[in-house]
């Protein structure tokens, strides 16, 4: 069993910045790719970034790829999500999702989820 609690959202101006952070129970972190989701009032959750187990790999949907960055700590059980010159249409809550891998994560097969963490962008 993984429990994932999300922190670090906020409210931010257009093009600010704001770092995600994911921490994960267990001993099991580095068992598991990690990923990050984000879910707009009235839309879909969906994808945004996930990084392999040893986090040499990363993948990003298009619209934040050049801005936002992946990254985790294995040692202390985190994965972070920097993102960047933040545009109001990603104002969302933001989950971290734990899977089997990248591939995984990307087509929603996630094994554990967090509660989100809010982020608001002011325009």
């Amino acid at each position: 069993q993984v429990q994932l609690v999300e922190s670090g959202g906020g409210l931010v101006q257009a093009g600010g910045s704001l770092r995600l952070s994911c921490a994960a129970s267990g001993r099991t972190f580095s068992m598991y790719a990690m990923g990050w989701y984000r879910q707009a009032p009235g839309k879909e959750r969906e994808f945004v970034a996930a990084i392999n187990r040893n986090g040499i790999n990363t993948y990003y949907t298009d619209s934040v790829k050049g801005r936002f960055t992946i990254s985790r700590d294995n040692a202390q059980n985190t994965v972070y999500l920097q993102m960047n010159n933040l545009k109001p249409e990603e104002m969302a809550v933001y989950y971290c999702a734990a899977g089997q891998s990248i591939a995984h994560i990307f087509a929603g097969s996630v094994d554990y989820w967090g509660l989100g963490t809010q982020v608001t962008v002011s325009s």
